[in-house]
């Protein structure tokens, strides 16, 4: 994409662009009236006089004017700053990362299409009281040939929340001009790939969770919801890390995907690693049993190298998202009849987990700490009785009626 500072007419009007770290950035939004514009800078016209005797050149500077003092910009790598007229209606997400944080913020009625529902445990929003989230009707722009250009513009959203570097290197028919197109005929990007590390792409900076959850803040004005939010995550935080047992009685855990060939034995094992994917197992500081066999973002093993390494518990990324209950006990039901499985301590003290997703916005961050906390120091938290039982009031680890009043807007 073209580096160089611009300015840009399109189909939305464009106050002001500037340049990020791999492309020039647009804005969105829709334009003041001339008569509300002017009222905004003191200079309405007498009550009798006709608004059609400004000229052209008066009318382009009240609006200019009333437009530029209700504007605001919010910055994020890698399109660096990006300027809005107002909040933003109509937004699209890629996974449940950013979607979680529009939804966080009470913005769930404006999402206006998704690339893919199967990493969002939706199952978490249920236990929130008062809370009703459905993805039914959002429209699904993923497909097995690719992504259609053609359906951002008939999206028509205000805003991407995004990495626009995720179309290039997910689909080979996606350029970085195509990109461009979109930000500069529908609406600008937003998000950066905070999921992990390491990918070649990603040279530039990474945020965290709540870094990327105060951007997202700043795009839809609502910064009195976020606050709230990480005041309840930094307090569950603080709250579980006191509690932890002393360090040489954590476990040691390794992770695997659910999505492993149960059958045949074959298994994609992950390090902790950085990057927001396992941000709740770093922060009840677990032991990594696979961080010193793992060169680079999995592996893919047989139960020779898992019993090789022999973690105290194993963890089944994507178990909440990807499966049922009962498929997950038919699988692990394999391990313990396979002669080397069943000789793994996790199998043999029954510590087999069903994980989060690696795609979190906040929401989804907070219950699968809570989740991770009982599963793996129940001593201290509490045992965790699986997805489809509801945790009692007095058993919770945060207080899940201040999160739903902020979802709700009560709080």
């Amino acid at each position: 994409m073209d580096d160089s500072e611009a300015t840009l007419v399109t189909r939305r009007r464009i106050l002001r662009t500037s340049v990020g770290t791999v492309g020039t950035l647009g804005v969105a939004g829709c334009q003041s009236g001339a008569e509300e514009a002017a009222s905004a800078t003191g200079d309405t016209p007498a009550e009798n006089e006709d608004t059609a005797t400004l000229t052209d050149e008066q009318r382009t500077t009240a609006e200019d004017a009333a437009t530029a003092s209700s504007s605001y910009s919010v910055s994020m790598e890698p399109v660096g700053e990006v300027t809005f007229e107002s909040v933003p209606d109509r937004w699209m997400t890629y996974y449940s990362t950013y979607g979680d944080m529009g939804i966080a913020l009470g913005h769930l009625d404006g999402l206006a299409g998704l690339f893919y529902v199967g990493d969002w445990p939706t199952d978490f929003y249920d236990r929130l009281p008062g809370v009703g989230v459905s993805l039914e009707d959002v429209q699904k722009i993923s497909a097995s040939d690719g992504i259609d250009r053609e359906v951002f513009y008939e999206m028509d959203c205000d805003v991407h929340l995004m990495d626009p570097n995720m179309l290039t290197w997910i689909d080979d028919n996606w350029s970085e001009s195509d990109v461009e197109d979109v930000r500069t005929e529908v609406g600008p990007f937003v998000g950066n790939h905070i999921r992990r590390r390491g990918y070649e792409w990603h040279n530039y900076r990474p945020y965290s969770l709540y870094e990327a959850f105060e951007t997202v803040a700043e795009v839809f004005q609502e910064h009195d919801r976020y606050e709230v939010l990480r005041e309840v995550h930094d307090g569950l935080l603080a709250d579980l890390q006191a509690g932890l047992p002393p360090e040489d009685d954590r476990p040691s855990v390794g992770f695997l995907s659910v999505n492993s060939d149960f059958e045949s034995g074959t298994f994609y094992a992950y390090p902790l690693g950085a990057g927001n994917g396992k941000k709740q197992y770093r922060d009840v500081r677990i032991d990594d049993a696979f961080a010193d066999d793992i060169d680079g973002a999995f592996a893919e093993w047989d139960y020779e190298q898992l019993l090789s390494a022999d973690p105290d518990a194993l963890v089944f990324l994507y178990g909440f998202s990807h499966t049922s209950a009962e498929d997950f006990e038919s699988g692990v039901e394999q391990m313990r009849d396979d002669p080397v499985g069943s000789q793994l301590t996790a199998v043999d003290e029954g510590r087999l987990y069903r994980g989060g997703t690696e795609y979190q916005g906040p929401i989804i961050n907070l219950f699968q700490t809570e989740a991770a906390a009982k599963q793996l120091y129940p001593d201290q938290f509490g045992a965790w009785n699986g997805l489809e039982d509801p945790i009692p009031e007095a058993e919770r680890l945060f207080d899940y009626h201040r999160v739903a009043d902020v979802i709700n807007g009560l709080a």
